[in-house]
């Protein structure tokens, strides 16, 4: 998790990650994704049951937003 967070912080152009192979996900790893998202990050191939889960994730930020300071993605 951390390699990928520090990657991803790296990049300065758009960043775009192929879940093909990815079948098991934690909350973290979804923060990260939703996070990412929102930055524009692109998800590639994303099986089901993580677009959903990232969906969910990126409207309880949005609910948390209305609340607090924005997040970004070394927050996690």
């Amino acid at each position: 998790m951390e390699t990928l967070r520090e990657l991803i912080g790296r990049e300065k152009g758009g960043v775009a990650i192929d879940l093909t192979e990815v079948m098991l996900v934690d909350r973290e790893t979804v923060r990260l994704l939703a996070l990412g998202e929102a930055a524009g990050m692109e998800l590639r191939n994303c099986p089901a049951y993580i677009r959903e889960w990232v969906a969910g994730e990126r409207r309880a930020r949005v609910s948390d937003q209305k609340r607090k300071e924005p997040q970004d993605v070394e927050d996690l």
